[in-house]
């Protein structure tokens, strides 16, 4: 935690509102927070309901015009909160990505990100391979206060929730990629990334089972309940006008991920499912190439051992 405190205020940032919220630690955390209390705007430590109940806390009293949180296993990179506030000295700015470094141990470079994937000109793509890097991603305060506060039932994807309801509402205008390293995320076998990956995709697939279900998307919606596991009292209603054909085709973006995370892991007979239940009119011309080889793949393992069964025959006979 402490270095996580030092790399905010090393940062120098002369308009910073740094607020620590602490779930009730019985570790030494409330003493390292106690020895920075002076140089903050608010603390607390007392227990919550969560992760996102306690990053809500926080955001219920920041009254800065940008807006993100760091967890105490990360880190800023010097200079960080520059980059960003140079970024959104523009006034049609709302969201500003940048890039980390990700890492197991100090002695271990790890690799750099490429940051929250924004896919230019597809905005449905973009929500249905919806990957949001929250550490270096930094919201307009106004956005918040528009598409709201985290889901609290959310317990892994709050982030990624977040980020699909800022795509709905605002669409691709307003989002500036940096090429700037912005934090230091580090992975253990403690971290929740590392060690429930299994939870995470359930939200995620919830959320896309329930959004199907709030546009009568019937067989999507099927499929999915089918082919993954869903929690329904994760269900998401967006509130304002939309666009059916775009959720349509987010949802077709979504299976056609999930059908290729299917494939890495040579799920073959459940990738073939999903794939052939994609329309793929509903997808750019690139995406429509991948489909067209994923297809081909998930079959090519049943037509090889086919015909090495044909051809065991013919030596026997």
């Amino acid at each position: 935690m402490e270095q996580t405190i030092q790399s905010v205020l090393d940062q120098g940032y002369p308009s910073l509102e740094y607020i620590v919220v602490d779930g009730g630690s019985t570790d030494e955390s409330t003493k390292i927070i106690k020895k920075y209390a002076k140089h903050l705007a608010y603390w607390v430590s007392e227990p919550d309901y969560g992760q996102s109940h306690a990053i809500n806390k926080g955001l219920r009293r920041a009254t800065g015009s940008v807006v993100n949180w760091l967890n105490s296993d990360d880190y800023y990179q010097p200079g960080a909160l520059y980059a960003v506030g140079q970024a959104f000295l523009r006034t049609d700015v709302n969201v500003v990505c940048g890039r980390s470094r990700v890492f197991r141990n100090e002695d271990n470079t790890g690799y750099l990100s490429n940051g929250t994937d924004v896919y230019p000109e597809n905005l449905a793509k973009t929500i249905g391979w919806a990957r949001i890097d929250q550490p270096e991603t930094f919201f307009r305060k106004s956005v918040i206060d528009r598409i709201g506060l985290l889901d609290e039932r959310l317990h892994y994807l709050m982030d990624r929730d977040w980020w699909l309801k800022y795509l709905f509402g605002y669409g691709l205008d307003g989002i500036v990629p940096i090429p700037d390293v912005l934090v230091n995320f580090r992975l253990h076998g403690q971290s929740k990334t590392v060690s429930q990956r299994a939870a995470f995709q359930v939200e995620h697939d919830s959320f896309f089972h329930s959004l199907a279900c709030q546009f009568n998307l019937a067989s999507e919606q099927e499929l999915i309940a089918t082919h993954f596991t869903v929690n329904d009292s994760y269900a998401v209603q967006l509130t304002g006008m939309y666009d059916p054909d775009l959720v349509r085709r987010a949802v077709h973006y979504f299976l056609l991920l999930r059908a290729d995370e299917c494939y890495a892991v040579s799920d073959y007979q459940r990738a073939e499912v999903i794939l052939k239940s994609i329309s793929p009119k509903l997808l750019l011309p690139d995406d429509q190439t991948l489909l067209k080889k994923l297809r081909f793949r998930t079959t090519a393992p049943i037509v090889n051992l086919v015909s090495l069964s044909r051809k065991f025959h013919r030596l026997c006979n």
